[in-house]
């Protein structure tokens, strides 16, 4: 089963892989013309519905693959209106090739004929909600036929997720979907064909550019929407929480604050007056602070506990008590990764460990990556958490779902690039599931990481990646 969201962010990062849209559409449409022939003799008549995206493509292309019959093809609005450069060339191909094509511009003029056959190709599983004019005049003339319905990746008017229509929808015989099944079609009376297309397994395992369509920001949106991050850290170090603060913040968090010992306040707040610091007393993490910061955490989004701490045992001992008691997101790094597998917590954990910790925490680790990601999945159901374990190809797994990011180099070996990726994860973890932001986090500090080693190949520094984080965030795919 893959979503709607999730389907959209494969294609994405199959193109990314050098797999394009347009390849897949001749794939898509071939599979939807294979259903047509299995259903109806060669001659038969063949109506294909349009719609001027990248569904109606399919459909287009469907009809390339079936001379043997008498088809006719309907596109639903102008020509010029097709919204995607792969779906108006195979229109013009049709043109071209002196296929019979007919525009709709008036849901008044659609005539559907009398034909055997039906591809509804009018929308796609990126649609949601009621059926508009023209589809909902298509789709309901489609009703009215007696010819049989092969809907193109879902029934128009349905949603892929849920199988619920909010109006008209295509009530389809037959129902050829791509690549994998979508939950919302188990609920329906069709019969539905999972047609394999070329996508790449990659697409999935991977982390690409498709994972980033889950950050569009609400232009609506108020200060604090995006999230409020509070990192604990600081003590013997204070460069560790003031760069996973940066990170968060060029993340896209609207608030960073960072609790610290007071004794470090002043270096902390010097590196940046972008952060909030909030001062404990003492000069490192014990016991005695911890009902504070648990009242300071329940009014953020995300925790980033560990950078900078320590490793002194009533640190140890005060990161356990804190896990303990909170049951928020956390993202857990550095010296703090050690109190896991030795504390009961109900909060929702990003364990962020190198190799070298994760073998404190008791897992294994292994030289070749599909090996290593085998024994990250295997450690992470063990543990009950999520882990991203950084390396050459980092792994992200909760021991159900595992991907694996490729992005980043040998110079992101220095100190501080793993600060840096707490702080990113800590501001995705308030925007999107754990998952998808460890997945994410891992993607664009490696991207950041990339694109500072471009311009300095040795003495890369931690900071290097923070005012590269926004543009790592960003998909540069060039529309299809």
């Amino acid at each position: 089963m893959i979503s709607r969201d999730r389907m959209a962010a494969v294609d994405r990062n199959a193109a990314a892989l050098g797999v394009p849209r347009k390849q897949l559409m001749e794939s898509s449409g071939n599979a939807v013309a294979r259903a047509v022939r299995r259903g109806a003799a060669p001659g038969a008549a063949v109506a294909v519905v349009a719609g001027r995206g990248n569904n109606g493509g399919d459909g287009l292309v469907a009809a390339r693959f079936l001379d043997d019959y008498e088809v006719t093809v309907h596109l639903l609005g102008r020509p010029a209106t097709i919204r995607t450069r792969i779906a108006r060339e195979n229109w013009d191909a049709l043109r071209t090739a002196a296929y019979d094509t007919r525009t709709v511009t008036d849901s008044a003029d659609f005539d559907l004929g009398d034909p055997d056959v039906v591809v509804d190709a009018m929308l796609g599983t990126g649609v949601t909600g009621d059926l508009r004019e023209p589809e909902a005049t298509a789709a309901r003339a489609m009703a009215d036929a007696t010819a049989t319905v092969v809907s193109v990746d879902v029934p128009s008017g349905v949603d892929a997720d849920t199988g619920e229509a909010g109006g008209v929808a295509v009530d389809a015989d037959r129902i050829v979907t791509f690549h994998d099944r979508k939950p919302g079609l188990d609920g329906l009376d069709a019969e539905v064909t999972v047609a394999d297309i070329g996508i790449p397994a990659a697409a999935e395992r991977f982390v690409g550019p498709g994972d980033l369509r889950f950050l569009d920001r609400d232009p609506d949106s108020h200060k604090g929407d995006a999230g409020e991050v509070l990192v604990i850290g600081g003590g013997p170090y204070t460069g560790a929480p003031a760069l996973s603060g940066q990170a968060a913040l060029r993340a896209g968090a609207d608030l960073v604050r960072v609790a610290c010992p007071s004794s470090v306040t002043e270096a902390v707040q010097g590196y940046t007056e972008n952060l909030i610091v909030r001062p404990y007393d003492g000069d490192r993490l014990t016991p005695e602070r911890v009902d504070d910061l648990l009242a300071a955490a329940d009014g953020h989004d995300a925790v980033v506990l560990g950078p900078g701490l320590g490793d002194h045992t009533r640190t140890e001992t005060a990161v356990r008590a804190f896990l303990s008691e909170y049951d928020g997101v956390a993202v857990v790094d550095a010296d703090a990764l050690a109190a896991v597998p030795h504390t009961d917590t109900d909060a929702t954990l990003v364990c962020t460990p190198h190799q070298g910790e994760l073998r404190g925490m008791g897992g294994d680790t292994a030289a070749d990556w599909r090996t290593r990601a085998e024994l990250v999945a295997e450690f992470a159901a063990d543990l009950g958490h999520l882990l991203l374990v950084k390396g050459p190809y980092d792994i992200v797994s909760d021991g159900d779902e595992t991907r694996v990011n490729r992005t980043g180099n040998a110079a992101m070996t220095v100190g501080g690039t793993g600060d840096v990726l707490a702080g990113a994860a800590g501001a995705l973890s308030c925007v999107l599931p754990p998952p998808q932001a460890a997945s994410v986090a891992a993607y664009a500090t490696g991207r950041a990481g990339d694109a500072a080693a471009e311009e300095r190949d040795r003495g890369l520094l931690a900071t290097d990646l923070l005012n590269r984080l926004p543009a790592a965030l960003r998909d540069r795919a060039v529309g299809e």
